[in-house]
């Protein structure tokens, strides 16, 4: 995240700071509001499907169409709080140990950087959004404007909440400064283009590892090192047109299945904001409490069932962490420790349904995604107990606070209480399984079930929290769909270049059959899985390698559960990994304390996916 602290000057602002502090409150306001009530509307209007259909046996043809158009809305809008809120996920690892002059130029950096790619994207964006107008949409007949409407909108009001951000944190003069360095750079490929274009695909390690590098590296927000790297790659090297960006990254973010991110991410704050989650965690600590280390054998063992919940890893994290993290600190665990725990778990529990990339495997290889929810619980188990035998040797030391083992009668007390929340995972994934619901629309019977609960059995309802819940699942559903929407424009670029079809010809003629097919996945994954996150990096390469995977004889169910793990593990995994700092900015913890404590637990989950790779009957034994 950002820090104000280290960019803005000792003192109260004045001046140019100071009117830039009230502009940037005054809209930042406005756009929360806005999208905090985008996210109850889409959640009304999904609700409404449900129910005419099933209630009243009559379909709103108009329910998914309108989801769609306020759906991009609420991705750039969320997107904008989230720039504002300082939320987009970056590496601070470097920028940290800096000098801190040059700390502070590198915080202003990060402000400058989306502001070059905001500039060079908002015509093109424009352009885009005139194009669709010429598209009427089916069931409502309204331009396709109306929605497309939603990228020049939302980049515009991100560029003008960059551009006071940077006044307000950096000062006139270091934001200068900071603008002209990106100005510099940009100048300076720009008159290096004639001798790239020759290059062929070396132009995709000067762009998508050398760019994107040197500017995560720098502390540039992820979803912005990605957008500039395509955008420079294209302008560059091919003839195609800039606009064509701007439509990979709306085919990107808008795509219906990925509505289930901001509805689950609210799932996961409503059950946490109920005592749903407390009530789970409370007896799981019950049973595992007492036991050296017990805390965290219920972190996973609790990820593992929010997972059944929300779908999202962002949503399980927000649900689990911030009732369990307090008393874990207390009874002497460190900061970096539990974050790290806390992205293993996160990489463990992917395969686990309603999870959104299994979801998103069945829509794009054509696999069946109840089989896909069936063949997933087991290696999510699997990897849970190897995270438990890390737990164990890791807590083999004299602990600085240890429980007292509650009795049988309240063991079955916490049972009894928990048994609403316990029954939530289970009423999700019968709903999908019996047809009552998409895999998108699932998360609002969740959402209508935990409001019902929190109100009439737990009764901890607090109406006034409910607006800041709708504001952060904004702000955090719009930066993991820009980083989903930028990442998808790279994979077009990749695409285009050759890239794809030549990775999925080189895997197909590796020696050793299906061990070294397999091998070389789950490598291949784990670096995908950190570069492009998961659901692009499947949309890129699972039509490519699955039918390869079939003619190997391996089974499509067991394949997806290898990709999905070796991903999970390049996602959370740093310094490139977008989900370990999610993971920090959801525990409130910096990215540097969990360097170290986390590659003990990664070392783990490789092991553990080695073994589901090799034991097939793991995925499919069930099926």
């Amino acid at each position: 995240m950002l820090a104000p602290e280290v960019v803005s000057a000792a003192g109260p602002p004045t001046g140019v700071r100071a009117w830039a502090g009230r502009a940037e409150a005054a809209l930042g306001l406005a756009v929360e509001a806005v999208a905090a009530m985008l996210v109850a509307v889409e959640t009304a209007v999904l609700l409404a499907g449900i129910v005419a259909r099933y209630v009243f046996h009559s379909s709103l043809v108009w329910s998914d169409e309108l989801a769609s158009i306020l759906f991009l809305w609420l991705a750039m809008l969320g997107a904008v709080v989230a720039f504002r809120r300082g939320e987009h996920m970056r590496m601070t690892a470097l920028v940290t140990r800096a000098p801190l002059p040059l700390r502070g130029f590198l915080e202003a950096l990060a402000i400058a950087a989306p502001i070059g790619f905001l500039l060079l994207v908002l015509h093109p964006a424009i352009d885009y959004a005139m194009e669709e107008s010429f598209i009427v949409t089916p069931a409502l007949e309204v331009p396709g404007s109306w929605r497309a409407s939603a990228l020049p909108v939302g980049l515009g009001l991100m560029l003008l909440v960059a551009v006071v951000r940077l006044l307000r944190l950096a000062g006139l003069g270091r934001g200068l400064g900071a603008l002209a360095l990106v100005a510099a750079v940009a100048i300076g490929f720009w008159l290096a283009g004639p001798a790239l274009k020759p290059l062929g695909n070396l132009n995709l390690l000067v762009f998508f590892v050398g760019l994107v590098a040197a500017t995560v590296l720098a502390g540039v927000p992820i979803a912005f090192c990605f957008g500039l790297a395509t955008f420079g790659y294209l302008a560059l090297t091919t003839r195609v047109p800039i606009m064509v960006v701007v439509g990979r990254m709306d085919e990107g973010m808008s795509h219906l299945i990925l509505l289930a991110v901001p509805l689950f991410i609210f799932l996961g704050s409503l059950i946490e904001m109920t005592g749903m989650a407390r009530a789970m965690i409370r007896f799981l600590a019950n049973l595992l409490g007492h036991v050296r280390g017990g805390l965290s054998y219920v972190l996973v063992g609790a990820m593992y069932l929010v997972s059944g919940i929300s779908g999202a890893k962002a949503a399980d994290m927000a649900a689990v962490a911030p009732v369990l993290f307090p008393e874990m600190q207390q009874r002497g665990s460190k900061p970096g420790d539990l974050v790290a725990l806390l992205s293993a778990t996160g990489a463990q529990t992917e395969t686990v349904p309603p999870s959104l990339v299994l979801i998103t495997i069945g829509s794009v290889t054509g696999v069946s995604i109840g089989a896909l929810f069936t063949g997933g619980l087991l290696p999510g188990a699997v990897l849970a107990l190897v995270l438990c035998l890390v737990v164990r040797w890791r807590h083999r030391g004299p602990e600085v606070v240890r429980a007292a083992r509650p009795g049988g009668r309240e063991i079955l007390r916490s049972l009894v209480i928990a048994l609403p929340a316990l029954a939530l995972p289970f009423l999700i994934r019968a709903a999908v399984v019996e047809g009552v619901a998409t895999a998108t629309e699932v998360s609002t019977i969740g959402i209508a079930y935990g409001a019902i609960v929190g109100l009439l059995v737990y009764r901890q309802f607090d109406w006034r929290r409910l607006g800041p819940i709708l504001v952060e699942t904004a702000s955090l559903s719009g930066a993991i769909l820009l980083i989903i929407g930028a990442a998808t424009g790279m994979a077009w670029a990749l695409t285009q270049s050759g890239f794809s079809r030549d990775l999925a010809a080189a895997m197909a003629s590796l020696p050793g059959g299906q061990a070294g097919f397999l091998a070389v996945s789950i490598l291949a994954f784990v670096i995908l899985g950190s570069v492009l996150e998961g659901i692009p990096a499947i949309v890129l390469f699972g039509p490519l390698l699955f039918p390869i995977a079939r003619t190997m004889g391996v089974h499509e169910v067991h394949y997806a559960m290898v990709v999905i793990l070796s991903m999970g593990i390049g996602l959370f995994a740093p310094p490139f990994g977008v989900g370990y700092y999610a993971a920090c900015a959801i525990s409130r913890i910096s990215p540097d304390e969990g360097m170290r404590p986390i590659w003990g637990y990664m070392l783990a989950l490789l092991l553990g996916t080695i073994l589901i790779a090799a034991v097939p009957w793991l995925s499919i034994g069930f099926l």
